[in-house]
C-alpha cells in the first residue's frame, strides 16, 4: 500500500519500546504482546488498522465487539481513535476510581454520595425528583435523564431506591445503553427480594452484588467504623478486571472501617427479621406514645429515646418493605404480639390474686389496698396526680441546698439501720461503710457472712435491732413487702425523731403508708436512687437521686441529720432532684415502667445476638439484660403501685394494635391492586348478546356472534 504522505517518510524513526503497563492495567494486555521482533513490519513504515490488526496470527481471529472493545482499553497508552469511551482522569485507573452511577438520590443515596465522592470516585447520579442543587453541594453531577446517564458508561449502577420501587426503577433503566459488564449493586434492607429481582430482570452478563449497610444518616453520622456492612457476590464475571471492579467497590466501605460480612441473602432475612424488623417495630410502637424526656430518665430509658429518634427518621415505606419483602417478619411480629399478651396475661392474674386475698382477709386486717391508696394519695396531694399532665415542663426545684462533702465530713457519721439486706441493701451498705457512717442491718434472711464481709453489724431480731437506736431507718425491702415489713417493726424501741428512709421506685405507695402508719413525731424522707447494683457498678457519679422531705422537724438537728443523709450520695456524684413523690410517679410511669414493659416483652422473644446486629438491636438486647436481672416483683410493684401505669401499659396496648394496623392495612391495599390490576388485564368482556330484529334471521344473529369471540 502506498504511503499518504511520502515527504514524511524522511523524519520517520525507528520506535523505542513502548514503557510496560501500569500494574492495574497489565492483565488487561496479556492477550496483546506484540509479535516476535522477526515477524514485526519497519518501523518506517505507516501501516494501515487493518494491517495492524492482521499482523499478529493471535489477533487475526479476534473479531467479536468484546475482543475490539479490550483492544481499544489496550491503547490506552497510545493515541486514541475518535469513538472512544469516555475519557478517566489521567492516573484514574491507577489509582482504582470507579465511575459509579448513584440512581435514587434521597437521603440514603446522598449519604452514600459524600463519601465515594470524598474518596476519589467519579459520583454521576439520577433520580425522579430534582436533587440538583444537594448534587451540585456534594460535587457530583446531576442527570435528569436515565438515558443520559447510561450513556456515560458507569462501572458501577448503585440502586438507593425504596423496597417498594425497586421493580419499577430497574424496569425503567435504559440498560441497553450501558456496557454489557456493567456491575450492579443494591442497598436494600432485605436482600432475597432484591436478589431474586435483579437476576430476573437485568441481562446475563451483568454483574450482581448484593449488600446491605446496617447504618444510615442518622446512626453513620459520625462516620462508619466499626458499622457492619452484609454483601454477597451474586454473580461477577471471570475476568479479572470484572473481579476487580467488585473488590474495589467493597474496598469503599472497608476503608472507612466497616466491619464487612459476606453472607448469603437468605442468611441475611433470617438474622434480619429477628434483629432489624423488631427493632424497628419496637421503636415505632414507642413513637406512637410520643414520648419525651423526663427529669428522672434512666439509662434504659434514656436508650429507648435514642431508638425512637433513629428509626423514626426512616420512612414507613422502608419499615413497610421490611414487613413486605421478608418471609420471616410476620413470624416475628406473631411472637412479639403473643409475647406483649403473655405479659399482660402475668400482670392481670398477679393483681387478680392480689384483691382475691384482700377480700379473703379483709375481715381480718385492713391492708393499704390499691383503692384505698389512692384515695389517701387523692386526699394528701389533692389534685396532683389526676393534673399530671402539668408536671411535664416543670423542672424539679431544690428547696433546701443539699450539704457539701466537706459539711458532711465535718458532722459525726450517721448511724444507719438498713432494713432489708438482700442485693439493694448490700449495695448501698458498702458506700455507707465506706464512708464511715456505722451500718448495722436486719432481714428476715440470713445474711451475716455478708454483712461481716462488709464490715455490717448484723441483727437477726428486729427487736435488738431498733434498740440501738439508729439515726436513720433505711427500708430496702421489696414494694410488695414494704407494708407487712413496715408493721412489724417494734416502733416504741426507736427514738422518738427518729428519720425513716425508703428507696421503692414508686413514691406516692410508701408515701401514703408512713403518714399513715408512722408516729407523728418521726421523720419522712422519700427517695429513689435511679440506679442499681448492675448500672451503679462503676461508680454513682451523674447518676439521678429523687427525694421528696416529706416530713422534716424545724429542728436545726433533725434538718441537719436528713441533709447529712443526702449528702451521702451527693458525696459519690448523684444528679440530686428533689421532687414531689405524685410528680415523680407521673414521670416514672411514663419512662421506667415503659422500660421495664418493653424489656420484659423483649425477655419472652429470646432474642440472641445476630452477626448483622445493629446498634438498634443491641440497644434492645442490653435493655433485655438489665431488666430481666429485677425480680417480676419489682416490676409488678411499678405497674399495682404506681396510679399511672395502667394507663400507660393501655396506651402501648393501643399503639402496638395500631403499627398492626397501618401493617396489615398496607399488606392489603398492596393485595387488592394486584387482584384489580389482574382483574383487568385477563377480564373477557362478553358483550350482551343482541336480540335478532324481525327482519334478521338466526343465521345471522350466529355470524355476529362469531365475530365478536373471535375479536375478543
Amino acid at each position: 500500500m502506498p504511503l499518504l504522505f511520502p515527504s514524511l517518510q524522511s523524519f520517520l524513526v525507528p520506535l523505542p519500546p513502548p514503557p510496560p503497563p501500569p500494574p492495574s492495567v497489565r492483565h488487561l494486555r496479556r492477550d496483546l504482546s506484540p509479535p516476535p521482533q522477526s515477524q514485526s513490519l519497519p518501523a518506517t513504515r505507516l501501516q494501515s488498522p487493518q494491517q495492524s490488526l492482521s499482523s499478529s496470527p493471535r489477533l487475526r481471529r479476534c473479531h467479536c465487539h468484546r475482543h475490539r472493545h479490550r483492544l481499544r482499553v489496550q491503547s490506552f497508552d497510545g493515541a486514541r481513535p475518535l469513538d472512544r469511551e469516555p475519557e478517566l482522569p489521567a492516573g484514574s485507573e491507577s489509582r482504582g476510581e470507579l465511575k459509579i452511577a448513584v440512581v435514587g438520590f434521597g437521603n440514603f443515596g446522598q449519604f452514600l454520595a459524600k463519601t465515594l465522592a470524598r474518596q476519589g470516585h467519579a459520583v454521576l447520579v439520577h433520580s425522579r425528583s430534582d436533587h440538583s442543587d444537594a448534587a451540585r453541594k456534594l460535587g457530583v453531577t446531576f442527570f435528569r435523564e436515565a438515558d443520559d446517564l447510561c450513556e456515560e458508561h458507569p462501572d458501577v449502577i448503585l440502586l438507593c431506591t425504596s423496597i417498594i420501587s425497586l421493580e419499577q426503577v430497574v424496569k425503567a433503566l435504559p440498560l441497553q445503553r450501558l456496557k454489557r459488564s456493567t456491575l450492579v449493586v443494591d442497598v436494600l434492607s432485605v436482600k432475597e427480594f432484591a436478589k431474586s429481582l435483579l437476576v430476573r430482570l437485568l441481562p446475563p452478563d451483568f454483574d450482581i452484588i448484593c449488600t446491605h449497610p446496617m447504618f444510615g444518616p442518622a446512626s453513620g453520622k459520625n462516620g462508619w467504623s466499626g458499622l457492619n456492612f452484609v454483601y454477597e457476590k451474586v454473580r461477577i464475571g471471570d475476568e479479572e478486571s470484572r473481579i476487580s471492579r467488585a473488590e474495589k467497590f467493597l474496598e469503599i466501605f472497608a476503608r472507612e472501617g466497616c466491619n464487612m460480612l459476606e453472607m448469603t441473602c437468605a442468611e441475611h432475612d433470617k438474622s434480619a427479621a429477628e434483629s432489624q424488623f423488631i427493632t424497628h417495630t419496637v421503636g415505632r410502637v414507642l413513637e406512637k406514645l410520643d414520648l419525651e424526656s423526663t427529669p428522672i430518665n434512666t439509662k434504659g430509658y434514656e436508650k429507648l429515646l435514642a431508638l425512637v429518634d433513629n428509626t423514626a427518621g426512616d420512612s414507613f415505606d422502608l419499615y413497610h418493605g421490611l414487613f413486605m419483602y421478608n418471609k420471616n417478619s410476620l413470624e416475628m411480629l406473631e411472637r412479639l404480639d403473643l409475647a406483649f399478651e403473655t405479659l399482660k396475661q402475668q400482670l392481670f392474674g398477679r393483681l387478680h390474686d392480689v384483691v382475691r386475698k384482700q377480700l379473703v382477709e379483709s375481715a381480718k386486717t385492713e391492708p393499704v389496698s390499691p383503692e384505698n391508696y389512692k384515695a389517701l394519695m387523692n386526699i394528701t396531694s389533692g389534685a396532683a396526680a389526676s393534673k399530671s399532665k402539668g408536671f411535664q415542663d416543670v423542672a424539679p426545684s431544690i428547696s433546701h441546698p443539699v450539704p457539701s462533702a466537706s459539711n458532711s465530713q465535718d458532722r459525726s457519721p450517721l448511724k444507719i439501720a438498713i432494713v432489708g439486706f438482700g442485693n439493694f441493701g448490700q449495695f448501698l451498705a458498702k458506700t455507707m461503710v465506706c464512708q464511715g457512717h456505722t451500718v448495722i442491718a436486719y432481714s428476715r434472711s440470713d445474711y451475716s457472712e455478708a454483712a461481716q464481709r462488709l464490715g455490717v453489724s448484723f441483727f437477726s431480731n428486729a427487736d435488738d435491732l431498733c434498740e440501738e437506736h439508729p439515726d436513720v431507718i433505711l427500708l430496702c425491702s421489696s414494694i410488695l413487702s414494704t407494708e407487712s415489713v413496715l408493721k412489724s417493726l417494734p416502733l416504741h424501741r426507736l427514738k422518738r425523731n427518729t428519720l425513716f428512709v425508703d428507696v421503692l421506685s414508686v413514691k406516692e405507695f410508701p408515701r401514703v403508708l408512713f403518714l399513715q402508719n408512722l408516729p407523728l413525731d418521726f421523720d419522712i424522707l422519700c427517695t429513689h436512687p435511679m440506679f442499681g447494683p448492675e448500672s451503679g457498678k462503676n461508680g454513682w457519679s451523674g447518676l439521678s437521686f429523687v427525694y421528696d422531705k416529706v416530713r422534716v422537724g424545724s429542728d436545726e438537728l433533725r434538718q441537719a441529720r436528713c441533709d447529712q443523709f443526702l449528702g451521702i450520695f451527693a458525696q459519690e456524684g448523684c444528679l440530686m432532684l428533689e421532687m414531689s413523690c405524685a410528680e415523680h410517679d407521673w414521670h416514672a410511669a411514663g419512662s421506667q415502667f415503659i422500660t421495664h414493659t418493653m424489656g420484659r416483652t423483649l425477655e419472652k422473644l429470646q432474642l440472641e445476638s445476630t452477626p448483622i446486629n445493629t446498634k438498634g438491636y443491641e440497644t434492645l438486647l442490653n435493655l433485655v439484660e438489665n431488666t430481666a436481672g429485677d425480680s417480676f416483683d419489682l416490676y409488678y410493684g411499678l405497674f399495682m403501685y404506681n396510679v399511672n401505669a395502667m394507663e400507660q401499659l393501655e396506651r402501648l396496648d393501643l399503639a402496638f394494635d395500631s403499627l398492626k394496623e397501618q401493617l396489615f392495612g398496607r399488606l392489603h391495599g398492596v393485595l387488592r391492586k394486584q387482584l384489580f390490576e389482574n382483574a383487568d388485564k385477563r377480564k373477557v368482556f362478553r358483550e350482551k348478546p343482541v336480540l335478532p330484529k324481525p327482519s334478521q334471521d338466526v343465521d345471522a344473529l350466529l355470524s355476529s356472534n362469531r365475530i365478536q369471540v373471535q375479536n375478543l
